[in-house]
């Protein structure tokens, strides 16, 4: 078994990273792609490397030599690189096709060595190797039928998004025997290449070849091995953190990327808050109805997605301003303010972050799970100087609720004070309560101008990709200031059309959260039973836990991970001092009860 790697194009969309040298020679961590091929082919056995080199190639050739680690390389040269696609390359290497059994790769691929030990394995002499198609991947693909044959070889003219559930996408690391070049490939390549040009790719001669009736071409589909194609710098910084060389690093570079985990499609992200049960599937369907005409329009500005905010959450036109998530808001509105500011921590970091250190005064709860009430507050803020009290409620990410009325008794207590009061509620929706839970109400706005309320439309209404956040106060001079400071257009059309027809879901959206609570019941009761874990009852859509064994909080991340299951390490942030906490999102029970299984096998 012999290998050639088509390796001669020039990478064009990956800029100044192969400006001076081909794709091959890209560093992935510190490691060339085209080192970890030959790694790869060493371990296996090949008996050699056939390399098709063109743009810069003498780098490649002075750089890997003539064998590696004893496997002998051989070089084609493709000298008209830049006027032909990858079937010209494969093309002049055909002859080699001829004298043995070929596993063909492309140069740009990342992946495990599993992946190519995979289809050695397979006993069928000619595989295409394909993958489930993912929204990341570009190329052709295919379909194939219950016993793995290919029905269908599909490229970027026939593709057809609405049946994308039916469709694989080839890694491009194809198997073909000795007799199969022979018979079919090697003649099919030559008489395509002569009639059709050399502008084409090589899938399009197996295109040709599937309509003869005896093709004994099968597809292997990968089943959780990791792979990657790079083509531009997006898929470089991708890929730097799939392939990072330690777990720790893994997991750091996944964390950091703050989101876009839909680029990590075999990923379940239980650090990321949303609703698994809302919008619903009508309402999806009217959004993707209007998808072209959103696309295509302006947004209206401040003034209608106002009118549009105060209608859905009952309140004045000019006691609300909408957000490019709660994000936008909260950096405008720290910014405007000025003086101490007291929150409680742990909490959610967004607000003391925008604070120097000396204008902060926090406090933290000696209590199991960072419990406290109003009175807590109170009695601890009640010798402090600040201007601004802050209070995630339910908080983040101790899930500690302070109920509505204790809430008014802050309000009183602060307006006395006169301090200001900033109530956060995201994730309020989810408490388990009775009666009135929201501080959206015209009558509490209105006589406690010293009263800022935020929400994130993304937690508790699933739509995080929208990037929505209201912000009322019965300050009105202060909300037409943040209306001011914020873009005119800071809300997309997409947003806006969300706001425009959610009251006709307000029912299902009802719903969604009686059934998130049924679901926080059952996965709380599943926790419990981790012997290595202490859950603290929740109000919010998450629960913090103590690893009190078996793992430190980083350790059990680390493991998780490796099972494509993403949480949040709480050890690192302030006031844990170091304790092994973790932040567990609730998902739909599914996922949970995936969560549940593993955190007990492991």
């Amino acid at each position: 078994m012999q290998a050639i790697i088509l390796a001669a194009g020039m990478g064009k969309r990956l800029g100044e990273y192969t400006y001076d040298n081909t794709k091959c020679m890209l560093e992935v961590n510190g490691v060339r792609l085209i080192d970890r091929a030959l790694e790869t082919l060493h371990e296996i056995g090949v008996s050699r490397v056939v390399l098709v080199v063109g743009y810069k190639g003498q780098n490649v050739k002075d750089y890997v030599g003539t064998d590696y680690k004893g496997t002998p390389i051989v070089y084609v040269d493709n000298p008209v690189y830049e006027k032909t696609n990858n079937i010209y390359s494969l093309y002049l290497a055909k002859d080699y096709m001829l004298e043995e059994d070929t596993l063909l790769l492309e140069s740009d691929l990342v992946y495990e060595p599993s992946v190519v030990k995979k289809l050695l394995d397979d006993p069928s002499p000619n595989i295409a190797l394909v993958d489930k198609y993912e929204s990341w991947m570009d190329g052709t693909v295919v379909t194939i039928d219950e016993e793995n044959r290919i029905t269908r070889f599909i490229d970027k003219n026939r593709f057809k998004f609405e049946e994308i559930k039916n469709y694989y996408k080839t890694v491009n690391i194809y198997k073909f025997s000795k007799a199969f070049s022979a018979k079919y490939y090697v003649p099919f390549l030559t008489a395509y290449s002569t009639a059709l040009g050399n502008n084409e790719y090589y899938e399009q001669v197996l295109r040709v070849i599937l309509h003869l009736h005896d093709a004994p071409l099968k597809a292997l589909p990968l089943t959780g091995e990791v792979w990657y194609e790079i083509d531009d710098v997006q898929d470089l910084d991708i890929a730097s953190g799939m392939f990072a060389p330690t777990e720790d690093e893994h997991y750091a570079a996944i964390s950091l990327r703050y989101g876009g985990y839909w680029r990590y499609p075999q990923m379940l992200d239980f650090c990321y808050l949303v609703n698994p049960y809302f919008p619903p599937q009508r309402m999806i369907d009217e959004i993707k109805a209007s998808f072209e005409t959103l696309m295509r329009e302006y947004p209206s500005g401040m003034r209608v997605n106002s009118l549009l905010a105060s209608k859905n959450f009952s309140v004045k036109q000019d006691y609300i301003v909408v957000g490019n998530g709660a994000a936008e808001l909260i950096k405008a509105l720290m910014e405007n303010w000025t003086g101490k500011l007291g929150n409680v921590l742990p909490t959610f970091e967004e607000y003391p972050n925008r604070r120097d250190k000396e204008n902060l005064v926090q406090f933290i709860p000696k209590t199991i799970g960072f419990k406290y009430t109003a009175d807590d507050l109170i009695q601890f803020f009640a010798d402090k100087e600040i201007d601004t009290l802050l209070l995630i409620n339910p908080d983040n990410p101790s899930g500690n609720y302070i109920p509505f009325n204790d809430l008014i008794k802050l309000i009183d207590w602060t307006r006395e004070k006169g301090i200001s009061f900033v109530l956060d509620e995201s994730f309020v929706d989810f408490a388990d309560v009775k009666g009135q839970f929201t501080l959206f109400d015209n009558a509490i706005l209105s006589d406690n101008p010293h009263l800022v309320v935020v929400k994130s439309i993304s937690k508790s209404y699933g739509v995080p990709g929208f990037r929505l956040g209201v912000l009322a106060s019965g300050n009105t001079e202060m909300i037409a200031k943040l209306k001011k400071e914020v873009a005119i257009w800071n809300i997309n059309s997409f947003g806006e059309f969300y706001m425009q027809i959610y009251e006709k879901y307000h029912k299902d959206y009802i719903k969604a959260c009686d059934a998130f609570r049924e679901e926080r019941d059952l996965f709380l009761a599943e926790l419990k039973e981790i012997p290595y874990l202490e859950v603290y009852d929740s109000q919010a859509n998450y629960f913090l836990c103590r690893v009190t064994d078996k793992f430190t909080s980083h350790e059990l991340a680390l493991q998780l991970l490796k099972h494509n299951i993403l949480i949040k390490d709480c050890g690192s942030k302030k006031a844990f001092n170091g304790g092994n906490y973790i932040r567990l999102a609730v998902r739909n029970r599914k996922d949970n009860h995936y969560l549940t299984e593993t955190l007990k096998n492991l």
